[in-house]
């Protein structure tokens, strides 16, 4: 039976690539494919055998140590002296001992009060008042002491830190939006044509935001848009000279900031 299969597996071969050129690649590749094939298992064989069997001949060849017979490493921890500053040594200043001071006895005036309120207390004698000096409670101290009342106490004020001005707010939209006096002509009749800008023949607009108090004073402006060559500097120099209606929120004057377009046009 296995000749015959053998036979007819040749066979087929054969029959496939009769009279055909047998040297091509195909014709090769299905003659030894059986041999490949075979190859190709043992070495899938051999792989598993050694991914499943390898880790235990490893801990076989190499057992682990018992971690209970391992020396046992003592570390000895001893107190080490204070490092050296690195910056700079602070002078030690010697503040004097307070002279002794001499004994003292409570004897305070005598305050009106009621009867029931009247508590009984040692009240010294002359005698007594020659040796030790009156005060507010009883003390004992040294004899030939000094006085409480030659000793000077230092008294120092402290400064509280001055509080920083808060930025005053503007609104940038209310009811009644700040006006110049006499429009936007009064300021236009205010500029100063740059000579460099007349020269170059620059022309167009500058935009102004300016700063207009309850007053209608402007406090501070700044260039939104501008042109250079001198004309944002005259914009704003006339937008800081002209008086405005001031801005009002429901009837009351507030802060308001507002931008002002400033045409520049050569005649």
């Amino acid at each position: 039976m296995a000749n015959n299969q053998a036979t007819y597996k040749i066979d087929i071969n054969e029959l496939i690539f009769a009279n055909k050129n047998k040297e091509y690649g195909a014709y090769k590749l299905r003659k030894a494919y059986n041999k490949y094939l075979t190859i190709a298992m043992w070495i899938a064989i051999g792989a598993v055998t050694i991914a499943t069997v390898g880790p235990r001949v490893y801990r076989m060849l190499n057992p682990e140590e018992d971690l209970s017979t391992l020396r046992r490493k003592v570390v000895q921890i001893t107190s080490l002296a204070e490092p050296p500053s690195i910056g700079e040594k602070k002078e030690i200043q010697d503040v004097e001992a307070p002279p002794p001071l001499k004994s003292t006895v409570k004897f305070t005036p005598p305050v009106v009060k009621a009867d029931e309120q009247v508590k009984d207390e040692y009240i010294p004698t002359v005698d007594e008042l020659k040796e030790v000096d009156p005060g507010t409670k009883t003390e004992e101290g040294v004899a030939g002491g000094i006085d409480y009342s030659l000793i000077e106490v230092e008294q120092k004020v402290v400064e509280e830190p001055a509080k920083k001005e808060e930025a005053p707010v503007y609104f940038v939209a209310v009811e009644e939006m700040p006006e110049p006096i006499g429009g936007i002509q009064a300021i236009q009749s205010r500029i100063v044509y740059p000579e460099i800008a007349r020269r170059a023949g620059v022309e167009g607009k500058v935009y102004i935001l300016a700063f207009v108090n309850e007053a209608g004073d402007v406090t501070s402006v700044k260039t939104i848009k501008g042109l250079g060559a001198g004309l944002d500097e005259a914009a704003m120099d006339a937008v800081r000279a002209t008086k405005f209606k001031p801005g009002k929120q429901r009837g009351k004057p507030v802060k308001v900031q507002v931008s002002i377009p400033i045409v520049f046009k050569l005649q």
